[in-house]
């Protein structure tokens, strides 16, 4: 019976123990997986790179109304366009950096100015809408790396056939680089955020959980040629600085707390 007991007491002890060590790898488990879950804080940093933009891009519309022989109304649309983009390869612009952005044809309508009204026992009233003719459109964009063409580019295509001009704006071709050096600021700039509140708050940064991009702010600036951004008729050509932009990288950075 004594015997009995004794294992009794040594199953429970065992069993206790098991549980303890299950309990005990579960946790520590949990928190290699999961630390953020226990004691965590994130930093924000933000970075900066201005940059010169290389790309200036434009589009020019070429609109031709008349009466209602369509053909004729796309033919002339049609050489005028061609005039302008050949006024625009002359300036080296590339066939990859010219496209059409649209071409439309709209007709042209005719409404009569009546109502209909109640004549003895008959309904007088108003003849439909007539088609008086038609007008086409065509806008194409254009881009160019060379900022010196700019000003000829636009008073040129209007010389050329084209009557109107919009959406003049510098960009950069390709940021990539730029963005690289504004994130590793931006991670700099977290890092030192987060020794500072380690300070101030009396205790030791453990492991770098995680890091996260908040966002890339890539502006273009956006000449204005006119009222609403419409260059409506040829002139001089207009002298045209690009500026400067800011490109802005923010990233967020959790650490854990010892």
């Amino acid at each position: 019976m004594k015997i009995k007991v004794y294992f009794g007491i040594v199953a429970m002890a065992l069993l206790a123990v098991a549980v303890f060590s299950v309990a005990s790898y579960a946790y520590t488990y949990s928190r290699s997986i999961e630390p953020s879950a226990f004691r965590s804080f994130s930093t924000e940093g933000e970075g900066k790179v201005i940059v010169i933009p290389d790309v200036a891009e434009f589009s020019f519309t070429v609109l031709t109304q008349g009466g209602t022989d369509l053909a004729s109304l796309q033919k002339e649309n049609s050489s005028k366009t061609n005039g302008a983009i050949a006024f625009v390869k002359s300036k080296r612009i590339a066939d990859k950096d010219i496209s059409t952005q649209s071409y439309t044809i709209t007709p042209r309508y005719k409404h009569f100015d009546c109502q209909s009204f109640p004549f003895g026992e008959k309904t007088v009233s108003c003849p439909p809408s007539e088609i008086v003719g038609y007008e086409v459109s065509q806008t194409t964009l254009v881009k160019t790396r060379n900022f010196d063409v700019v000003g000829e580019l636009l008073s040129g295509v209007v010389e050329n056939g084209a009557n109107s001009i919009s959406q003049l704006s510098f960009t950069i071709d390709d940021p990539t680089r730029a963005e690289n050096e504004a994130r590793a600021q931006a991670i700099e700039n977290a890092k030192e955020k987060a020794k500072a509140i380690a300070k101030a708050g009396d205790f030791r940064l453990g492991r770098l959980l995680s890091i996260q991009e908040g966002g890339i702010a890539i502006p273009f600036t956006r000449k204005s040629l006119g009222g609403g951004g419409t260059f409506e008729a040829a002139a001089a050509a207009p002298a045209i600085e690009p500026g400067s932009q800011d490109i802005r990288v923010s990233m967020t950075l959790v650490y854990e707390i010892r």
